[in-house]
């Protein structure tokens, strides 16, 4: 059974290391035995994500199938069920070691299974709604395994570095997820600036934007650096051991939108990466830097009209 729990935790681990470089980099700045916890739950919520992202060529109903098969051996699991799977044992037995909430899990998978059918938000609130799921639960599951000295006052800014980290990516991936069918800016930003869909996936097929993408790239800057200033005062509240995994995850995020900045808010023309030399500088800043220091705002200055956090 130990075998098979540390072959669990190892597949959850190779996932975060192949998939989520940002933050695997960070998690290495973890003490030891906290790491393949956050293995556990970065592979937890791969493993979603690609039977939603990786199965496109299958019908929907086949893989809303999949993902219920997949979700219903989880909970069976979580009720103390025996589970045939390669990495939901290293999940279940991280959910034991810190009591996290259950409702964070069926959270997650509900947004999920948003992605087999929504394919755009008309609204704001409508994206926070499914962000609630996909990145804001990520937080609070996280905070128990960071540790934290508050964890009521950290509690809502781990909320909002996962919108933050999740509206960044978002912003990165127009392109990509336009290939996918899906639109994660709200209709009504588009609308702001005289867009439509159509105009997004004209600009994909060029490769280049326009005037007016450019100025949507800019607004959808503004309103994550609202999150992840939102987010700031929870670092400090973290366990000494922990702050320095956050600070480089937060600023290395955070410096994707520097690197969208800098390519004049084109998301058309490459994908915007932080590069390697100044991704090892942030780890060793952060390792560096006294527990307790506030964190410094990233990405470009924000304009004097920056979107507020509804």
């Amino acid at each position: 059974m130990e075998t098979d729990l540390a072959a669990a935790y190892e597949r959850c681990r190779e996932l975060h290391r192949r998939h989520g470089r940002t933050y695997y980099l960070a998690t290495r700045l973890l003490p030891a035995w906290k790491r393949r916890h956050v293995h556990a739950l970065y592979g937890f919520t791969r493993y979603a994500d690609e039977i939603v992202d990786r199965t496109e060529d299958l019908p929907p109903a086949e893989r809303a199938a999949k993902l219920g098969d997949w979700s219903a051996r989880f909970l069976a699991g979580l009720h103390g069920e025996p589970v045939d799977d390669p990495l939901l044992p290293a999940v279940l037995h991280t959910i034991a070691v810190f009591d996290l909430d259950r409702a964070d899990f069926a959270s997650f998978l509900r947004s999920m299974a948003m992605d087999l059918t929504v394919m755009a938000y008309p609204t704001y609130h409508d994206l926070l709604d499914y962000m609630e799921g996909s990145a804001a639960v990520i937080g609070t599951m996280m905070l128990p395994i960071l540790g934290s000295s508050d964890p009521a006052a950290a509690r809502e800014p781990a909320r909002q570095l996962g919108f933050a980290f999740q509206l960044t990516n978002f912003i990165r991936d127009v392109a990509e997820d336009l290939d996918r069918g899906r639109t994660y800016l709200p209709d009504e930003d588009l609308a702001r600036f005289d867009l439509t869909r159509e105009d997004l996936l004209a600009a994909r097929t060029a490769g280049r934007t326009t005037p007016a993408i450019r100025e949507l790239i800019r607004y959808e800057t503004a309103r994550a650096q609202a999150h992840y200033l939102a987010a700031a005062p929870g670092i400090p509240l973290l366990a000494p051991a922990s702050q320095a995994c956050m600070r480089t995850a937060y600023a290395l995020y955070g410096g994707i939108l520097d690197e969208v900045a800098a390519q004049g808010y084109d998301v058309f023309a490459r994908r915007a990466r932080v590069p390697g030399r100044k991704r090892a500088a942030v780890a060793a800043r952060s390792l560096l830097t006294r527990a307790g220091t506030p964190v410094l705002l990233p990405g470009p200055a924000p304009r004097p009209a920056a979107v507020p956090v509804p």
